[in-house]
């Protein structure tokens, strides 16, 4: 479980964009961040994912302060983080498999990424996480040729396979048709069902967030405005997000 408490982010020139959030993430919660440009949803997922430092707050996972903590726990935390960027830093003429089982820098040596050597028995756990995000046909395929959704998919088993426990995703589905939209957000779903994975993406549309998330978190000028459960947004909330 994730605890976020008064978590502020300034810019080094004073401007706060973020303010006072408070959430929790559950286990194997999917959970949808909407607002309109500028709101602060990518912000937001960039501090949870440890990749800009927060200016106040704390941020607790399993009970532990990780803003506090020793340098080998934050790292500890950072191994179980994937961070999904809209489009997908991949290694272009390598396989959708390869790409899996070699990893980001975050996961794994730099040696072992540059020279592509990876460890027999990695070899099925790779295969059944491509089959797991619906890319098992395409695992000997070079990402060059693949579709945005496709690649997004290579990142998400990608991560997977090498224990990410938190996905944090900007964006997944900008710029990719509905039919692939609708895909991608099926198979984040069907990761928090089946292998408790904890997502949180931020989504423009906010259909796709009804649709598909656990929970809504809604962003307006930096601040946690909305946090609904189990229903869809009303009339009124969604004017006030897409202000």
């Amino acid at each position: 479980m994730i605890i976020i408490r008064d978590l502020d982010r300034r810019l080094p020139e004073g401007k706060r964009i973020l303010d006072g959030i408070d959430a929790r993430l559950d286990p194997g919660t999917f959970v949808a961040v909407a607002g309109a440009s500028g709101s602060g949803k990518s912000a937001l997922l960039r501090c949870l994912a440890l990749r800009d430092r927060w200016s106040a707050g704390e941020y607790k996972v399993d009970g532990v302060d990780i803003l506090k903590a020793g340098w080998s726990a934050r790292m500890k935390f950072r191994r179980q983080i994937a961070y999904l960027e809209q489009r997908p830093v991949l290694f272009e003429k390598k396989t959708a498999l390869k790409n899996v089982l070699i990893g980001n820098a975050e996961q794994t040596p730099l040696w072992r990424r540059i020279t592509g050597m990876v460890r027999s028995d990695d070899y099925m756990g790779g295969m059944d996480m491509l089959e797991a995000v619906g890319l098992l046909d395409h695992a000997h395929r070079p990402v060059e040729k693949m579709s945005g959704g496709e690649r997004q998919r290579v990142a998400i088993a990608r991560a997977l396979v090498h224990g990410a426990r938190y996905v944090f995703a900007d964006e997944p589905v900008s710029g990719l048709d509905p039919h692939t939209s609708e895909e991608l957000m099926a198979t984040l779903k069907k990761l928090c069902s089946e292998k408790g994975t904890t997502i949180v993406a931020a989504l423009h549309r906010l259909e796709l967030a009804e649709k598909f998330a656990d929970e809504v978190w809604g962003l307006q000028d930096g601040k946690l405005v909305l946090q609904v459960q189990g229903r869809r947004l009303t009339a009124a909330e969604k004017l006030r997000l897409n202000d």
